[in-house]
């Protein structure tokens, strides 16, 4: 090899060795992201929410019930009351109602009517949904009536909330709104602050006869009015091109954005004043929204993960942002999902600012 090359080599080995907070970025942040990740994403259909409704003597509904919990599949959900309002809230994914005489009455007297509401926000998971109830359900049946065929009597009306079509995109085109949106806010914002130290300004901040905070609302203001810009092209992209649905009030969406921008803009400064480089800065970026991606419920249900794991993925503000944007695009905005959910990210968004100010008005001492 020339020696050249090798001088080229050796340098940028003593480069990379040299700065502690790069090795940690190289060699031990992947390797715990791989462990956790690897315990936590599962395409698994479990943990379902499911509701059942029935008379107090209906031993056979109550049967179904306790045959379901007893899969593993599912698990109770929380509450009781009205069936759609249960689904709409996300106390339940699924809610069985039987015939208002009783599952056991109606098939002793000749049929009857199954009732389930499923939330299909999530497609690929409302199917298995499906699936796995209607299995439990006929089973349950066999078991009770062993020499009776019930599929001619009995019908199971499975009402689709939210995405009767089973469209794909409403399942995904939220979620690729949340990383359109980080992809913006950390990135970039991360990298303003670094780049003023690179290229020798920086000092020029330090010594200007201005404040912290308005040194810092001035390097990210711009950041969070081109978020709002960008999210506002995104949503008319999104209603246009791919028919979404937007079943609640403007106003909602964009404080919900809004909040979720000032989060994110507070993450990427704090990022960049703990880098020295653009690169590291960079590198630090897609460290926070590889797993905050992974943990949001975008691709991989939260349900089936550890609750460890899951611990986690409550710190995660495109967690509760991508929860918002499908309450408000799809279900129409309850109030109990959209003010809790709104209320986490505030918080997160609230904590995430005053650690970046301390971070920055440190950086700039």
């Amino acid at each position: 090899m020339n020696q050249t090359i090798r001088g080229f080599i050796k340098k940028e080995f003593i480069q990379v060795f040299r700065d502690k907070r790069m090795l940690v970025l190289l060699f031990i942040a992947p390797i715990i992201q791989l462990t956790l990740f690897g315990y936590a994403i599962s395409n698994e259909v479990r943990n379902i929410r499911l509701a059942v409704q029935f008379q107090p003597g209906d031993s056979m509904a109550r049967h179904i019930e306790e045959r379901a919990l007893a899969s593993g599949w599912f698990v109770p959900a929380t509450g009781e009351g009205d069936p759609f309002v249960l689904v709409q809230s996300g106390r339940a994914e699924v809610v069985l109602v039987a015939p208002p005489k009783g599952l056991t009455t109606a098939l002793r007297s000749g049929g009857g009517e199954i009732q389930v509401l499923l939330d299909a926000t999530n497609m690929i998971r409302a199917r298995g949904i499906e699936q796995y109830l209607q299995a439990i359900i006929w089973e349950v049946l066999a078991g009770e009536f062993p020499q009776q065929d019930l599929k001619p009597v009995l019908n199971i009306n499975t009402r689709v909330l939210y995405n009767p079509a089973m469209k794909t995109s409403y399942f995904l085109v939220p979620g690729v709104m949340v990383v359109l949106m980080c992809l913006l806010t950390v990135i970039m914002t991360s990298m303003s602050i670094v780049r003023e130290r690179e290229i020798g300004t920086f000092e020029t901040l330090v010594t200007a006869p201005v404040r912290n905070w308005e040194i810092l609302l001035g390097k990210t203001l711009p950041f969070v009015i081109l978020a709002l810009v960008q999210v506002t092209l995104i949503l008319i992209a999104a209603v246009l091109i791919f028919g979404l649905p937007m079943q609640s009030p403007l106003w909602k969406f964009y404080l919900a954005a809004f909040m979720f921008i000032c989060t994110t803009v507070a993450i990427g400064t704090m990022i960049s004043t703990m880098s020295r480089t653009q690169q590291q800065a960079m590198m630090g970026s897609f460290l926070f929204m590889f797993p905050g991606i992974l943990l949001s419920g975008m691709m991989f249900p939260l349900e089936n993960m550890p609750k460890a794991i899951m611990g986690i993925a409550y710190l995660n503000p495109l967690k509760y942002f991508l929860t918002l944007l499908r309450n408000i695009l799809l279900k129409g905005g309850d109030d109990w999902v959209f003010w809790s959910n709104l209320g986490a990210l505030a918080l997160l968004a609230v904590v995430a600012m005053a650690f970046s100010f301390n971070r920055f008005k440190q950086t700039l001492n």
